[in-house]
């Protein structure tokens, strides 16, 4: 087990917008919403990374989710990453 962690937030909106870190993510056309996130997600989670929450803005009907990974993880990605 990792003893440090990193951190991901990513802004869900419920247009079919991703944001995370500068970077955009928008729906495919005709793709649905969950469809979309559950694509993202297993994306992230490839990569190491897992929800550990989930806060909800419920003005917006957005959310914000949290992911983490452990810092070896990270360091083994960016390897492989750059051997390629």
């Amino acid at each position: 087990m990792a003893d440090r962690w990193e951190y991901r937030v990513i802004y869900v909106d419920p247009r079919g917008r991703i944001s995370s870190e500068g970077v955009e993510f928008v729906r495919q056309s005709g793709e649905n919403r969950t469809g979309f996130v559950k694509r993202y997600l297993d994306t992230l989670g490839d990569e190491g990374w897992e929800v550990t929450a989930l806060h909800p803005l419920i003005r917006t009907e957005s959310s914000y989710i949290i992911l983490k990974r452990g810092k070896v993880a990270a360091a083994a990605t960016s390897s492989a990453e750059g051997e390629g």
